[in-house]
């Protein structure tokens, strides 16, 4: 006989139960990137159809998985003009991006290419970061990562229509350029990687506090 399922009484604090909903999109946005945390950053390399290359940072990122190695961005609509961003729009007519990951050594200069400019501003020069070819993309690495992902399009999945919808792309690696000084057997050192993060806000943070839980056998 089965026994029935134990339910353990909430915990007492004072919850707040929230439905979207009932807010503003803006307010839901900021719950979102106050609760998701932290988040890693990828900065996103593409070029248009006329060869202009666009970077861009974004923090809804994560790997999908290793067979085929798969990764995920996702940009959202915005509320004027041609709703897709720069980023999105260059994936859609290539098919192609890189993901360079963001140390704390650039993150000034890649907190400096999520300025709001238009499609014709290269912000390689705007930030001060140095393009170099990819091997099998047709679209520049940042030289100043530690590490970049040459991506071919998988799939985009639309959320929604609307301002604030979530578009994800995602890609599969095709090639892995890691600095050499980081990596021993496939495994990365996370303290020279020196990766950063995001919070809400204005607020970064680094990676530098850690602590291991061994996985349970």
């Amino acid at each position: 006989m089965t026994s029935p399922l134990s339910v353990n009484p909430a915990p007492s604090q004072n919850m707040l139960s929230i439905n979207p909903s009932d807010h503003q999109v803006h307010e839901i946005y900021k719950l979102m990137v106050g609760l998701i945390v932290p988040r890693p950053v990828a900065l996103v390399s593409t070029i248009d159809k006329d060869g202009v290359p666009n970077v861009a940072p974004f923090s809804f990122f994560s790997g999908v998985g290793s067979n085929p190695p798969t990764v995920l961005f996702c940009p959202t609509l915005r509320s004027s003009g041609d709703n897709r961003k720069d980023t999105l729009r260059n994936v859609e007519q290539t098919g192609e991006f890189v993901i360079n990951i963001v140390s704390d050594s650039i993150a000034g200069a890649a907190n400096a290419t999520a300025a709001d400019v238009g499609p014709e501003v290269d912000e390689f020069l705007l930030a001060g970061l140095t393009a170099i070819p990819g091997e099998v993309v047709n679209v520049p690495r940042v030289a100043e990562s530690p590490a970049q992902f040459e991506c071919k399009l998988l799939q985009i999945v639309f959320t929604g229509n609307v301002p604030g919808a979530g578009v994800v792309v995602i890609g599969e690696i095709v090639r892995f350029h890691v600095n050499a000084e980081l990596e021993h057997n496939f495994r990365i050192d996370p303290a020279k990687l020196d990766a950063v993060g995001r919070m809400a806000g204005n607020t970064w943070v680094h990676t530098r506090e850690r602590f291991e839980l061994e996985r349970p056998k």
